[in-house]
């Protein structure tokens, strides 16, 4: 597909919304998602990223295009002062990897008690934190089962690796209540973006089983909190109505991933989709709820 100046350039992407209908956007920079991953070793080149992105599209363009500097969290003071750095600049949502954190002792959990002064300072500046599907790092547990070492290719067909497609945003929605952030830091906001909904059920449905058996492992009811702080964009394809049931509507999040393939070419067509729901909830999934997490 051609890439025209609306898929690069701030200024043309904008006329593109208004052709679409569409008020106001969380725009990610996808390579962000893949780098990651392979600057384990060397996380401050992150740095050059951002400066690209907030120089090229910036954070907060006319209040309607919101883009999400990446935030890496190997080293907790460079983690804050880059947060302090991209908020300084108008940023209003910032992105974190769905992964285990890397370090030079191994890696660990980014809900464990050593990155509270991070997260304290999020709920401090009220910036909401995205979570995009992402190259986790999984493949070196596939590749496992596999008996190769391959990278991840994000759009090469893999049946054993789409069976367990979503275990790393299982995995990290776990993290934050089993390692206990989002009973340390409840006003944290999230919202997990292009990873879908069908893993929801069965990870609350878990959660729920472990919290019945061991109580006093968890520092409060986790399916309680994930409602309280975690925020859902379901593919297109997904049973809406499950998920509201599940989390509730006000946990539900529009999106289009325009214009990728699995996208839709016209967003706003994604409300035919949710007839069934009254006009205030309908209203709510197409923006309301965004608003809501990134107040004007």
């Amino acid at each position: 597909m051609r890439s025209i100046p609306a898929f690069r350039e701030p200024g043309p992407r904008l006329e593109l919304l208004d052709e679409l209908g569409v008020q106001k956007t969380l725009m990610f920079p996808t390579l962000a998602s893949l780098i990651e991953e392979r600057m384990r070793d060397d996380p401050e080149l992150i740095h050059a990223l951002n400066e690209w992105l907030y120089e090229t599209w910036g954070f907060n363009y006319k209040n309607r295009i919101l883009t999400t500097p990446v935030i890496t969290l190997p080293i907790v003071d460079k983690a804050i002062a880059e947060l302090n750095w991209a908020v300084e600049r108008g940023a209003r949502a910032i992105l974190v990897r769905p992964a285990p954190v890397p370090g030079h002792g191994g890696s660990r959990s980014f809900a464990s008690p050593e990155f509270d002064p991070f997260w304290k300072r999020v709920v401090e500046t009220g910036v909401l934190v995205a979570m995009h599907s992402s190259d986790s790092g999984y493949a070196r547990y596939t590749s496992d089962w596999e008996g190769r070492t391959n990278e991840m290719l994000p759009f090469k067909p893999n049946a054993f690796r789409a069976v367990s497609e979503w275990r790393p945003i299982q995995d990290a929605v776990a993290a934050w209540v089993c390692h206990g952030a989002l009973f340390r830091f409840p006003g944290l906001k999230i919202a997990l973006i292009e990873n879908g909904s069908s893993w929801v059920a069965p990870l609350l449905d878990n959660l729920r089983d472990v919290h019945k058996k061991m109580p006093n492992e968890f520092l409060g009811d986790p399916v309680q909190a994930v409602k309280d702080s975690i925020h859902v964009s379901p593919f297109y394809e997904d049973d809406l109505s499950d998920l509201i049931d599940l989390m509730g509507v006000d946990r539900v999040l529009f999106g289009s991933d325009y214009p990728h393939p699995e996208g839709l070419a016209q967003p706003q067509s994604y409300v035919d989709a949710i007839q069934h729901l009254s006009v205030t909830d309908q209203a709510k999934i197409m923006g309301g709820n965004l608003s809501r997490l990134i107040p004007e």
